[in-house]
């Protein structure tokens, strides 16, 4: 699947920035609660699931898919969309949200730390792949002196990014870098003098006419209207597909165990694979490989390129 040794030694199982400021909060408009049997079989525990999601995708997976089941059952499910990735975690640990969708693990893990919260992830769910993009620029061969790329500002997606310009050969990294903390200190060579232009998740799409080409989160250019057909190039590595998250405490919970079912039903891998052609799956559905093999080629492909 990786076609050079670092990206190789990556986890092999997809969004995420250091946001805005501001925080938006959207909120669909609940269903009312089942009574009766059903609602006693929805578990004791909880008859209410708040999910909180970034804008987009997962969102729109909640909506269609997951909200939808989960009522057949009893629950009454809200939704609430932020428009950064820093309150949906900030939000779970004040008790406001009862699970969260929309990160990669390296992600969480460093949010948490940073912030001293106890939430732990408990399943993966489809996500867009990181691609690059064109800006003023159209294709992968018209790179040149001193072309202009923008990425995500946050430490975890910028390493992400410059793997990637390592699998393309824009940049050299340095030898046995994790590439799960690369960071511009890592840079071993920079023959093309690229300028990586760091910003914010959410304005990267906004940022393709300004720059040669944008590093985009799969996330953001879908709620943007952008397809990733369009990506000039896709990260190769399976190791960012995004996971749910929720507070510790809530981790064997009857509730949470009904959420985890209904994402890995076979409904909503039907619903997935069609909605949301070209993402990367849950490692445990088993549909990864055949994606890999692809992912392998064009990465191949795309290299070959680069280097005329």
């Amino acid at each position: 699947m990786q076609p050079n040794t670092l990206l190789f030694k990556t986890l092999s199982a997809g969004v995420i920035a250091i946001a805005l400021s501001a925080c938006g909060g959207q909120k669909d408009n609940a269903a009312p609660a089942a009574s009766g049997a059903s609602a006693a079989q929805a578990g004791a525990e909880k008859s209410k699931i708040v999910f909180g999601t970034t804008a987009g995708d997962f969102g729109d997976m909640v909506r269609e898919q997951v909200k939808p089941a989960l009522e057949k059952q009893g629950y009454q499910v809200e939704l609430v969309e932020f428009t950064d990735y820093v309150r949906p975690n900030q939000a779970l640990a004040q008790g406001e949200l009862d699970i969260n969708v929309f990160q990669h693990k390296p992600y969480l893990d460093d949010f948490k730390k940073e912030h001293k919260l106890d939430l732990v992830e408990i399943f993966q769910v489809p996500t867009a792949p990181l691609g690059l993009y064109p800006g003023k620029l159209k294709s992968l061969d018209e790179v040149k002196e001193g072309s202009s790329v923008s990425a995500p500002n946050d430490p975890s997606n910028f390493a992400r990014v410059l793997v990637m310009l390592n699998e393309l050969g824009w940049i050299k990294l340095k030898d046995n870098v994790d590439p799960l903390t690369a960071s511009k200190k890592d840079i071993a060579a920079n023959p093309k003098n690229l300028q990586i232009v760091e910003l914010e998740a959410a304005q990267l799409p906004r940022s393709r006419q300004d720059v040669d080409f944008a590093v985009i989160n799969g996330n953001y250019a879908t709620s943007s209207g952008i397809k990733l057909t369009e990506a000039l190039f896709q990260e190769p590595s399976y190791a960012y597909v995004n996971w749910s998250a929720v507070k510790t405490a809530d981790k064997d919970s009857k509730w949470l165990k009904d959420v985890e079912a209904v994402y890995n039903s076979e409904e909503f891998k039907k619903y997935a694979q069609t909605r949301f052609a070209g993402y990367k799956y849950p490692e445990s559905w088993g549909l990864n490989a055949a994606q890999g093999a692809k992912a392998e080629a064009a990465s191949t492909v795309a290299a070959s390129a680069t280097s005329k």
